[in-house]
C-alpha cells in the first residue's frame, strides 16, 4: 500500500483538490451546489476553519484552508463534508461500486482521499 505523507501542522493552510468517483461531472448541478455550500457551513460549526478559496468544476473542486492555531485535523472535516453531501443528497452518478468499495462501504459520489 502507498505510504501517504501529510504534513500536519497546527494553524496551517493547507491547499485540497477533491475528486468525484471516476471524475462523474455532477458537483457543478443544482442538487450539489447548496449541498456543498451547508456541508462546509454545518462542519465550520463543530470544527472551525476559513476557506481562503474555493474552485469549484463539474468534477473536482480545489480548496485553501487554514485551520485554527490548535488544530490540524483537515481530514475529519473532509471526511464530514463528504458524507453530509452523500447522505442529503439525492445524487445518482452512473457508475457502480466496484468490489473495493463495497468491501470498504465506500460511497460512489467521491473519489478516495483528496
Amino acid at each position: 500500500m502507498t505510504n501517504y505523507r501529510r504534513a500536519l501542522i497546527a494553524g496551517g493552510t493547507y491547499f485540497f483538490t477533491q475528486v468525484t468517483h471516476q471524475r462523474q461531472p455532477w458537483l457543478c448541478t443544482d442538487i450539489a451546489r447548496p449541498l456543498l455550500r451547508a456541508a462546509f457551513l454545518k462542519v465550520q460549526q463543530k470544527y472551525p476553519f476559513t476557506v481562503d478559496a474555493i474552485v469549484l468544476l463539474p468534477d473536482h473542486i480545489h480548496c485553501i484552508w487554514t485551520l485554527p492555531p490548535d488544530d490540524c485535523d483537515y481530514a475529519t472535516r473532509w471526511r464530514l463534508i463528504k458524507t453530509y453531501v452523500t447522505k442529503q443528497g439525492n445524487i445518482k452518478p452512473q457508475a457502480s461500486r466496484s468490489e473495493s468499495c463495497q468491501k470498504r462501504q465506500e460511497g460512489i459520489l467521491w473519489q478516495r482521499r483528496f
